[in-house]
Order: C-alpha cells, then sequence, then structure tokens
C-alpha cells in the first residue's frame, strides 16, 4: 500500500477528511476562477470540518495573494476555529476572520466564497440590493440580495476582517442564511456561502447571474418591479422547501 501524502511542515499523513477538505476547498477556488468570478489574486474560498468528538474542527482557505494557477491542494492553509494557523508554509487569506465570523455566526454551512465579480461588485458599491425581479433570481435566493450598512471608521481601523463578518452577520439577525446564501458587503463586495465549499463557489456564481440581469433589467425599465411573493415562493420552495420537486430527488 502506498503512504499517505504528506503536507510541508507535516511529519505525519494526511488524515482522509482532512485531504479530502483541502482538495474541496482548492476546487471551489478553481471553480471561481473557471466561472469568471475572480481576476488576479482577489476572491478566496474556504471550507469547514465542524467539531465532531474528539476533533476541534478546522477549516482549510486560499492562501494569502498566491495567482490561481499556482494553486494546488496541498497549498491551502489550515487553521483552527479560532484562526491558528495548523499546517503549511502559506499566510492564509486576509479574508480568514471574516470567513470564521460566518462559521460561528451560521452552524450548518460548510464552505464561503468571497469574489469581486464585476455586477455583485458594482450593486455592493453603490450600497444597493439586489432586487429580485426574475424567477432566475428566485431559484437560488429568497427575495432581494442584502447589503450591510457602511462601516464606521472606528471598526474599519481595528479589526477590519472580523468587522466584516460581524456586521454580516448582524444584517442576518432577521434573516436566514439558507434561504439567502450570498450578502454584499458595503463598498466592498459579495460574501456566499453553502453546505460546502463547491456549493458557495456555486451560489457565487448565480449571485454575478442575479445582479447582471438586475443590472440590465433596471436600465431597460427603470421603474420595474420586484416579482410577485407568490411566483417568488413557487421557484424557490420546489427547489429548496419541505415539498420541493425540482430535480431527480437524489
Amino acid at each position: 500500500m502506498s503512504a499517505a501524502p504528506q503536507r510541508p511542515g507535516n511529519p505525519g499523513p494526511v488524515p482522509s477528511a482532512t485531504r479530502q477538505l483541502c482538495e474541496a476547498v482548492y476546487e471551489a477556488n478553481l471553480a471561481l476562477v473557471r466561472a469568471g468570478l475572480a481576476m488576479d489574486t482577489f476572491g478566496n474560498a474556504s471550507g469547514i470540518l465542524r467539531p465532531t468528538g474528539g476533533s476541534a474542527g478546522l477549516v482549510a482557505i486560499k492562501p494569502s495573494g498566491v495567482a490561481y494557477d499556482k494553486l494546488r491542494p496541498e497549498s491551502m492553509v489550515l487553521v483552527t476555529l479560532d484562526g491558528k494557523v495548523l499546517d503549511g508554509k502559506l499566510r492564509p487569506s486576509t479574508d480568514l476572520p471574516t470567513h470564521l465570523a460566518l462559521y460561528h455566526a451560521f452552524p450548518a454551512i460548510g464552505g464561503v466564497a468571497h469574489t469581486h465579480s464585476h455586477y455583485a461588485t458594482v450593486f455592493a458599491q453603490a450600497g444597493r440590493e439586489i432586487p429580485c425581479f426574475g424567477t432566475t433570481h428566485a431559484d437560488y435566493f429568497y427575495g432581494s440580495v442584502p447589503v450591510t450598512d457602511p462601516m464606521s471608521a472606528s471598526i474599519i481601523q481595528h479589526d477590519y476582517e472580523l468587522n466584516t463578518g460581524r456586521e454580516i452577520a448582524r444584517r442576518f439577525t432577521v434573516l436566514n442564511p439558507a434561504a439567502m446564501p450570498a450578502v454584499l458587503v458595503h463598498g466592498h463586495a459579495p460574501f456566499c456561502w453553502g453546505a460546502s465549499p463547491a456549493e458557495a463557489a456555486h451560489n457565487a456564481w448565480m449571485l454575478e447571474e442575479a445582479a447582471r440581469l438586475a443590472f440590465h433589467t433596471m436600465q431597460l425599465s427603470p421603474g420595474v418591479r420586484p416579482i410577485s411573493k407568490e411566483l417568488l415562493d413557487k421557484h424557490f420552495l420546489r427547489k429548496h422547501g419541505a415539498g420541493r420537486y425540482y430535480g431527480q430527488g437524489f
């Protein structure tokens, strides 16, 4: 039997679950590039192994400032849930504190994706929600995609990335992160999440499409109104509700 793969700085074998997490996070980061959501070294995706039994849990995330074509599964940086780097020679993404804040705030999520995709970032920079004008949007996001409040100078200057996560969590005090797996950070860009790193990246792709459609719909018809709640409910719930019937059920 061949030896288990090794990670830099780790003298022992990589546990299967950890290896699988790094591979999933690596693929999620590449998915952002393939979907045209990440340019240069902008953006990052992460995934989490939640604490179970004797495990304290850990997060894998893209390293800071590394070009996507240089990434490998073993490039992903492993950290504890309080941000201590466990393994690897690279520094984690500077957005790590935001990811960790989201994992703490939303216990059901398994992956986070952050991009500076064009149309979603346009709405974030304008400080405007993305209205739900049609069923393409409604298939993934249950209503208007929210935007956070502008951050004060004090929280920008101190623990900026952590406070970004806290501002997102505060915006979701009365929102369900399962029904709305995305947010626009005012003046910044979007964050998305899902049950896995792959789902988080997929939601980032769908968010960009919803933003693009909304932008052009508003140009063509400046007075357009969001779709009715009945149509929103029908399209969202047939895919995500208790009685969902979209797809094959496996």
